[in-house]
């Protein structure tokens, strides 16, 4: 009869991906060995592949479950049935304070899923179209209208452009927190958002759509 597993098994799963994540952000996916980490969770390697099978499960883990907390702060900030603005401006101010308190794992999303097995890659970026539509239609209801001009989607991105990138340069011991900078964040969003369907654009073509 096959063993089952201990009833600390997910916990020390749970150990490891904290341990990785930390280690994969510092090093970088491909510079991180199994070795160095089953060091950082106090266990030795044999045990480790008892949790995991490889350093790519590890990784897809990491991505994974990140991800699941972005969608459940995007379902969080709609159960709140808020206007327009104040639903955008909760879904910036909750990214980003999440951003500040798992940093390893954000790091690791935006610079190591590449890395992954193409079905496990699609898997998370499919989740990752999740998050940008629900920030897409937020964008929408602060000024509709984008949608019909193709806008939304990219209006979103532009956002998250200014966000995911604050690792590199706020800093903990910096004057400012994740929190403070949310409502400047939504502040130059807003203000450019408003008045956009009147700017002149060239018309986009077929393949800028997509």
């Amino acid at each position: 009869m096959a063993r089952g597993k201990s009833p600390t098994f997910e916990v020390q799963r749970g150990v490891i991906l904290q341990e990785a994540a930390r280690l994969f952000a510092d090093k970088g996916f491909h510079n991180a060995s199994m070795a160095e980490l089953a060091k950082a969770c106090g266990v030795s390697k044999p045990l480790l592949y008892h949790y995991y099978k490889d350093k790519e499960n590890i990784l897809f883990d990491i991505a994974d479950s990140y991800m699941d907390q972005l969608l459940a702060i995007v379902a969080g900030v709609e159960s709140q049935d808020l206007e327009a603005e104040p639903h955008l401006s909760g879904l910036v101010m909750r990214f980003m304070e999440e951003y500040e308190h798992s940093q390893n794992q954000h790091v690791v999303l935006v610079q190591d899923v590449k890395f992954l097995q193409t079905a496990q890659e699609e898997y998370v970026v499919g989740k990752q179209r999740k998050v940008v539509a629900a920030f897409a239609d937020a964008i929408e209801r602060v000024e509709p209208g984008l949608r019909s001009r193709n806008l939304d989607k990219p209006v979103a991105m532009i956002l998250f452009g200014m966000i995911n990138w604050t690792f590199t340069w706020l800093r903990s011991d910096g004057h400012y927190t994740y929190g403070d900078m949310a409502p400047v964040v939504t502040a130059i969003l807003l203000n450019g958002v408003k008045g956009l369907l009147k700017t002149e654009m060239r018309p986009a073509t077929a393949v800028e759509n997509e």
